[in-house]
């Protein structure tokens, strides 16, 4: 653990949309004593109900989807650069078919219950507040559902308090 540092939310200097969209993160969680990861490039960071929290979607037949919905929390695990094949492999391969997280020579650790990699550079630590469908009647701007819905899958929306954010050293 002395590679991380505990930092706090107001100590995240990292710029949100260069953190999400641009650097990419894996969206990782346990249950039933086995892990699941998925590389994310949607989500958000911010206050809501007064707390800090982290959004992440997710497609409704994404293998990591019914990992996060059985479990309280999850993890976002940030690396730099030199892992960006290791998250293209996770975007593309499904823990339904292969043994992802073994095949890509990352490690799990874990911080209570949650999984996260020991390589990130950066990690929240997310516990799991609210959990929505995306609906298409719900869309103001119907374009977007015909640039990014054609098969209809609605991606679910998860929201979750970080409680805790670590960051290597």
């Amino acid at each position: 653990m002395a590679q991380f540092r505990e930092i706090t939310p107001s100590e995240l200097s990292d710029n949100p949309f260069t953190l999400i969209g641009e650097d990419w993160m894996a969206v990782t969680a346990a249950a039933k004593g086995r892990v699941n990861t998925m590389t994310a490039s949607w989500g958000g960071v911010g206050i809501l109900w007064g707390l800090p929290v982290a959004t992440v979607y997710i497609r409704p037949q994404r293998y990591t989807r019914e990992f996060i919905d059985q479990s309280v929390s999850f993890s976002l695990s940030v690396f730099d650069a030199a892992h960006r094949a290791t998250l293209s492999y996770f975007g593309s391969v499904s823990g339904r078919d292969a043994d992802k997280i073994k095949e890509s020579g990352l490690t799990v650790a874990y911080d209570g219950e949650t999984p996260y990699f020991s390589e990130a550079r950066l990690v929240l630590f997310c516990r799991k507040l609210y959990r929505q469908e995306m609906k298409p009647e719900s869309f103001v701007d119907t374009a977007l559902v015909r640039q990014w819905y054609l098969e209809r899958d609605y991606h679910i929306m998860y929201v979750g308090a970080v409680e805790k954010i670590l960051r290597r050293e």
